[in-house]
C-alpha cells in the first residue's frame, strides 16, 4: 500500500514537472536561441507574480535584436507599475535608430505620464523624429485681431513642433502651445501701425511670435510658425468711433433737455411774475375812480377838470382806434 501511494506521489510530481516544462520550455528556448536568455526559475517566478512571461521574453528579444539590452527585472517592474511595455520597447528602438538620446527610465516615465490619454510614448518619440503640424487656433477657425488703424484682421497659423522628451513629463500640453501662439499673433497684429503692413509682410508676425519663446516649459519645441492665411475683417475703429459719437449725442441731448427744462421753468416763473405785476397794475388802476371820487368830495377836483379829463381820454381813444388799438382806460371807465 505504501509503495502504491509513493508511486502515485512520484507520478503526480512528474506530471506537474511535465506541465511546467511544457508551459515554459518553449518560451525558455525562444529566449535562449535569440541571445536574450531568461532563467527558467525566473519564468516560473514571473508566472507566480502574475506577470506574463511571454510578454517579458518577447520585449527582451525585441530590444536585443535592436542592439538594446533590457533586463527582465526592468521590464517586470514597468509592467507591474501599470505601464504599456510594448510601447516602451518600440519607443526605445525608434529613438535609438534615430540617434535620439532616451534612457529606459525616462521612456517608462513618459509612458506612465500619458497613461489614460490618447497619446502614447511611441507617438511622442515619433513626433520627436517626424515633427507634427498644429493648426492655430484649430478647427478651421481664425484668430481675430485689430491693428492700430482700427482694421480687423483674421489670421490662421500653422505651428511645426517636435516632442521635447526631456520636458515631456510635467510639461505643458498642445493646448498651451495653441493658446500662446494665439496670444502672440493678437499682440503682433495689435502692435502693427497699419493693417497694410501685416498684409504686406505676414512673416513679421511669425518672427515676433517665434522670438517670444512660447515653447518654454512645454512638451514641445517649436520649429517654425507660418501664417497660413490672413483676411481683412471689419473696420472696428470706425464702429467704435460711431458708437462713441452716438453716445456723445445722447449725452448732449440729455444736457440740452436739462437746459430746455430749466428755460421752460424760468419762462413759467417769469410769466407768473408778469401776471402778478399785471394784477398789481389792475389793482392800482381800480383805485383811480375812488381817488377821483374822494377828490370830488374834498373839493380838489371840479366838474370842469373832470370834463377836461374825459375829453383827453376820448381824444386818446380816437387816436388809438385810428391806429387799430383800444384804450384800456376807456374799457375800464366804461
Amino acid at each position: 500500500m505504501t509503495t502504491i501511494v509513493l508511486g502515485a506521489i512520484i507520478v503526480l510530481v512528474l506530471l506537474i514537472l511535465f506541465l511546467v516544462l511544457a508551459r515554459f520550455i518553449g518560451i525558455w528556448i525562444r529566449a535562449r536561441v535569440s541571445n536574450a536568455p531568461v532563467g527558467f526559475l525566473n519564468l516560473i517566478a514571473m508566472w507566480i507574480r502574475k506577470v506574463p512571461p511571454a510578454l517579458i521574453v518577447d520585449s527582451r528579444i525585441t530590444g536585443v535584436k535592436a542592439g538594446l539590452d533590457f533586463s527582465s527585472d526592468q521590464l517586470e517592474a514597468h509592467y507591474l507599475a501599470g505601464g504599456h511595455l510594448t510601447n516602451v520597447v518600440l519607443a526605445m528602438v525608434a529613438a535609438d535608430k534615430a540617434a535620439i538620446p532616451l534612457v529606459f527610465d525616462r521612456a517608462c516615465a513618459i509612458d506612465l505620464a500619458v497613461k489614460g490619454t490618447s497619446k502614447t510614448v511611441l507617438e511622442a518619440v515619433r513626433t520627436s523624429i517626424n515633427p507634427a503640424v498644429i493648426d492655430c487656433p484649430g478647427g478651421g477657425a481664425k484668430i481675430d485681431a485689430v491693428a492700430r488703424d482700427g482694421i480687423q484682421l483674421r489670421a490662421r497659423a500653422r505651428v511645426t513642433v517636435r516632442t521635447n522628451l526631456d520636458r515631456f513629463v510635467g510639461g505643458a500640453t498642445e493646448e498651451t502651445i495653441i493658446a500662446r501662439v494665439n496670444e502672440g499673433i493678437v499682440t503682433s497684429i495689435g502692435s502693427a501701425v497699419s493693417h497694410k503692413d501685416v498684409l504686406e509682410n505676414p512673416d513679421h508676425i511669425s518672427k515676433r511670435v517665434l522670438d517670444r519663446g512660447l515653447d518654454a516649459n512645454t512638451q514641445f519645441e517649436i520649429l517654425s510658425i507660418d501664417i497660413a492665411d490672413v483676411d481683412v475683417g471689419e473696420n472696428i475703429g470706425a464702429k467704435l468711433q460711431t458708437s462713441q459719437a452716438e453716445a456723445d449725442k445722447h449725452v448732449a441731448q440729455a444736457r440740452a433737455e436739462v437746459r430746455r427744462a430749466a428755460a421752460v421753468a424760468t419762462e413759467q416763473e417769469m410769466s407768473a411774475k408778469t401776471q402778478e405785476m399785471r394784477a398789481k397794475l389792475v389793482e392800482a388802476e381800480a383805485e383811480i375812480p375812488m381817488a377821483m371820487a374822494e377828490a370830488f368830495r374834498n373839493g380838489n377836483l371840479g366838474v370842469m377838470d373832470y370834463a377836461k379829463y374825459r375829453n383827453v381820454v376820448a381824444d386818446t381813444d380816437m387816436r388809438k382806434s385810428i391806429a387799430g388799438e383800444v384804450s384800456e382806460d376807456t374799457e375800464e371807465i366804461e
